[in-house]
C-alpha cells in the first residue's frame, strides 16, 4: 500500500504536518520524530504531533541531512518540545554553522513559503513567515550506531552519502521501518522517480543496494509517499532501475550536446520537472540540484575527449 496523506500508517508510524515534506513520528512509550520539514510549517507539525503523543515527551529528533526541507523546523521543535535531543551526522553539525549555508536556508525557506501560502487546504494562520533559524546538534550519529529509545524500540543508523555527504538513514528493526528519504529516490506525483544523488552517484547506488537488503515493511521517502508491504520492494527496484537509466540518458544527452551541461539540464527539466503537476520543489532549488547531478555525471563518466 502507498500512503500520501497525513495520518497513521502502521506499526506506530505517523505522517505529520504535510505529506509533501513530512515529519515522521513513531509513537510509543518514548515517542521520536524524524525530519523537521519546512520552517514555515513548524506550527502545523507541532499541532499534529501533540495531538498524537498528548502528554508524552518527545525524546529525539533524527535528521537525515541538512537541507531546508528536512531540518527547517528543528529550532522551533527545540522550543516546542523541551528536552528533545537532535541527532545528525558530524558533517551536518558542521554545515549548519556555516554562514553561507544558513543564508541559503533562509532564501529557500522564504521561496517555499510563498508557494505553500498559495496552496489550497493550508491553515495559513499556522504558517510562520520568519527567517530560518540555525540550531545545535546534540548527538553525533555514526554508521552502525544504535540508539535505544525504549526496551522494545531501537534506531539503527546508516551513513548513506550520495544524495549529500552528510546523509543518514534510520532503521527501526522492531517495527521494520526504514526512513531512507532521498537515499531511495523520490517519486513525484506524476510517478516519475528522481534519482537524488548530488555528490556521488556510485555511493548512491551502493547505499541503495545496502538498504534494500534490510527486512522492511514500511519505507519512508523524503517527500509525498510512504510504502508498505509489497510496494516497498517494488519501489526499491524501480528506484534502482531509475538511477541506472538516468545515468545512461544523461551521458547520451551530454554526448549529443557536446558536453554542454546547461543544455542537458534544460532537456532533463522538460522531461523530469515541467510535466509534474506538483506539489514539487521550487524551480530554483530543483535547478540547483539538477545541474549538480548532471555536472557530476559529466565529470565522472563522460569521455573527456569530447
Amino acid at each position: 500500500m502507498i500512503y500520501s496523506r497525513v495520518g497513521g500508517v502502521k506499526n506506530g508510524l505517523y505522517i505529520t504536518g504535510f505529506a509533501w515534506s513530512p515529519v515522521y513520528l513513531i509513537d510509543g512509550e518514548n515517542p521520536v520524530i524524524f525530519e523537521a520539514g519546512f520552517h514555515c510549517m513548524a506550527k502545523v507539525y507541532e499541532k499534529d504531533i501533540k495531538k498524537i503523543i498528548k502528554d508524552k515527551k518527545l525524546e529525539y529528533l533524527f535528521i537525515t541531512h541538512f537541507h531546508y526541507d528536512h531540518c527547517g523546523a528543528a529550532s522551533f521543535f527545540k522550543k516546542a518540545f523541551p528536552g528533545i535531543k537532535i541527532g545528525a551526522s558530524q558533517r551536518a553539525s558542521e554545515i549548519i554553522k556555516r554562514p553561507n549555508a544558513q543564508e541559503l536556508m533562509k532564501n529557500l525557506s522564504k521561496n517555499v513559503f510563498r508557494i505553500i501560502y498559495a496552496m489550497e487546504g493550508i491553515d495559513r494562520d499556522l504558517l510562520q513567515n520568519t527567517d530560518f533559524e540555525p540550531f545545535e546538534v546534540d548527538i553525533i550519529l555514526k554508521d552502525n550506531d544504535t540508539i535505544e529509545i525504549s526496551k522494545d524500540l531501537t534506531v539503527k543508523i546508516f551513513e548513506t552519502p550520495g544524495h549529500t555527504r552528510d546523509m543518514l538513514s534510520y532503521y527501526i528493526p522492531e517495527r521494520k521501518i526504514l526512513i531512507a528519504t532521498e537515499t531511495s529516490g523520490c517519486r513525484g506525483q506524476d510517478g516519475h522517480i528522481i534519482t537524488e544523488f548530488l555528490v556521488d552517484y556510485n555511493k548512491y547506488i551502493s547505499n541503495l543496494k545496502r538498504l534494500s537488503e534490510l527486512d522492511i515493511e514500511i519505507l519512508c521517502q523524503g517527500h509525498h509517499f510512504v510504502y508498505t508491504g509489497e510496494d516497498v520492494r517494488k519501489h526499491l527496484n524501480e528506484a534502482m532501475d531509475a538511477a541506472l537509466r538516468f545515468k545512461e540518458e544523461v551521458i547520451e544527452y551530454l554526448k549529443k550536446e557536446g558536453g554542454d551541461v546547461d543544455r542537458v539540464v534544460d532537456i532533463i527539466k522538460r522531461i523530469e520537472y515541467d510535466p509534474n503537476p506538483g506539489p514539487k520543489q521550487p524551480e530554483k532549488a530543483y535547478l540547483l540540484n539538477l545541474r549538480t547531478r548532471v555536472a557530476h555525471l559529466a565529470e565522472k563518466f563522460l569521455d573527456q575527449r569530447l
